[in-house]
């Protein structure tokens, strides 16, 4: 039977208000199944690299009455891709149910018999308040809530809300607005609703770029205007808005707002991502660099030819771990043919990669740079000691050749090279020109250098944005290629790295109190 004469099916997935973290289990594992996925303009794009290596996207969005696809197409083609024997991933922004228009697709879908699943997801008209530090309902204040679609405009002849019902209901969450909350005010208070009732406008709600403006039903429209607030946003209409002043959480994080730009490799980006994340920043991947098998095995496959001959194997990164480890299951070995061998790790994101697979660490230095390790080594009698050493393909030789002053053979073992990730340098510069990029980091000498040669030597950088090197080699590699390093952190962790940015962030804000006084 013709694979493609099987009809598909149809997820219609709630992706969340904006933060990533809120897709649902069920979501992501619906997106693995995915050969194509159909995505809305509020859709975190963070969630397609759940969608498996072969499948397509197709991006739908409709922004401010500017429509990619009309509704009429994208029901014609969710209808069509299932009809091609195809599992569909339909990414709506919030709940599919909740003004997504999510249930006159699968209409389309029941009519025409294609099979499909509905996925809740975190509607934005709960997620958006709550991260703004609003209860919907409160013992004392309120025990109704109301949703409503901000779209329709209240002075047209025939409405279909009920207006002096609303005014009635304790909280009121407006969905998509901004655009009309003048006339949406104006229709409260004409109906009833005091003018004095606390009002609040949400933007990019969920987002570290989340922004809020707090006033009553007769003040909040020229705060809106005021500040030029655009879509997308929500209003909020009742007394729970007061609480926002004692229950303010997610937008007095240390790093709140801030746009930082990771240069890891992208397998190696999640971890410090999520770091920079739990205090409020906005992690901006854009790899410098990929981390590849080495050009030619022969160094590394002969040193394990002959690996129980080592004493020590000395692993200056995850990377090297991780290369090492693979090209030994490859060779049809494994763990076992290390005892006997002391192993020492750089830093404890590297020792934890040989911890995980059971393996006792000897040394982890006090100064994760390879001087630390030759400090570390010089206490004991390296004398006909063999070591091998298996790193970068290009990398300093201090640690091999201090190794071998101490009286050590060393056998340096090619185990990976790191090669330009291939990253235009547009995509930086669209999120720089937009004001979305405060903070720079560079974990490695690799990742700066490789930075320069995507930006190219001659762009310069704004001097708003701040530099941060984990490392003094890093730091040191920072500053010959030109820039100036903000904020460095002497240990290598990423832990270290991201109080080092709340450090700064803190310091900066207590200096302008000072100037302030």
């Amino acid at each position: 039977m013709n694979q493609r004469a099987k009809k598909g099916k149809v997820y219609i997935i709630g992706a969340g208000p904006g933060d990533a973290g809120l897709i649902t289990l069920k979501a992501i594992d619906c997106l693995r199944l995915a050969d194509v996925v159909i995505y809305d303009n509020l859709v975190n794009e963070e969630l397609l690299k759940y969608a498996p290596a072969h499948a397509r996207f197709i991006y739908a969005g409709k922004k401010g009455g500017d429509h990619t696809l009309s509704q009429d197409k994208i029901n014609a083609l969710l209808f069509q891709e299932a009809l091609d024997g195809n599992t569909v991933a339909r990414l709506k922004g919030g709940d599919p149910f909740v003004f997504g228009r999510g249930g006159e697709e699968a209409e389309i879908l029941a009519l025409n018999d294609v099979p499909f699943e509905i996925i809740p997801g975190v509607t934005s008209a709960i997620a958006v308040p709550a991260y703004a530090g609003i209860p919907l309902t409160h013992r004392g204040l309120t025990s109704t809530v109301a949703f409503i679609t901000g779209h329709e405009d209240p002075t047209k002849d025939k409405s279909d809300i009920d207006w002096q019902a609303l005014v009635g209901i304790g909280t009121l969450v407006f969905l998509m607005g901004v655009k009309n909350i003048g006339q949406i005010t104006a229709a409260l208070i004409s109906h009833g609703k005091s003018s004095e009732t606390p009002a609040a406008v949400i933007r990019r709600g969920t987002t570290p770029r989340q922004e809020v403006i707090i006033g009553t039903l007769a003040t909040i429209v020229e705060q809106v205007q005021a500040n030029n607030f655009q879509p997308p946003a929500i209003l909020v209409v009742g007394k729970v808005v007061e609480l926002r002043e004692t229950l303010c959480w997610y937008d007095t994080k240390p790093l709140f707002g801030r746009g930082v730009v990771i240069t890891r490799p992208e397998r190696q980006a999640d971890d410090l991502a999520l770091l920079l994340a739990a205090q409020g920043a906005s992690p901006i991947s854009f790899p410098t660099i990929s981390i590849v098998p080495p050009k030619d095995w022969s160094e590394l496959d002969s040193a394990l030819d002959q690996l129980e001959s080592y004493h020590w194997l000395i692993f200056t990164s995850a990377n090297g771990v991780h290369f090492f480890f693979e090209r030994l299951r490859q060779r049809g070995r494994d763990v076992r043919d290390l005892k006997g061998i002391k192993i020492c790790c750089i830093g404890p994101a590297t020792a934890r990669q040989i911890q995980d697979r059971g393996i006792k660490v000897d040394l982890v230095p006090r100064e994760f740079i390879a001087e630390g390790i030759l400090n570390s080594f010089s206490s004991l009698d390296l004398s006909g000691k063999k070591i091998l050493l298996p790193r970068a393909a290009v990398a300093r030789d201090i640690l091999p050749e201090g190794l071998k002053k101490q009286g050590a053979a060393v056998d340096v073992a090619a185990t990976y090279q790191t090669i330009n990730s291939g990253r235009k340098k547009e995509e930086l510069m669209k999120l720089i020109d937009a004001g979305e990029v405060d903070i720079i980091t560079f974990t490695s000498s690799s990742t700066v250098t490789n930075f320069v040669e995507i930006m190219g030597a001659e762009y310069v950088l704004p001097s708003s944005l701040q530099i941060a090197c984990i490392g003094p080699v890093t730091a040191a590699t920072a500053k010959k290629a030109g820039f100036p390093v903000d904020i460095s952190r002497e240990e290598y962790t990423m832990e270290g790295l991201v109080q080092s940015l709340i450090n700064n962030v803190q310091e900066k804000a207590s200096r302008m109190c000072e100037e302030k006084k």
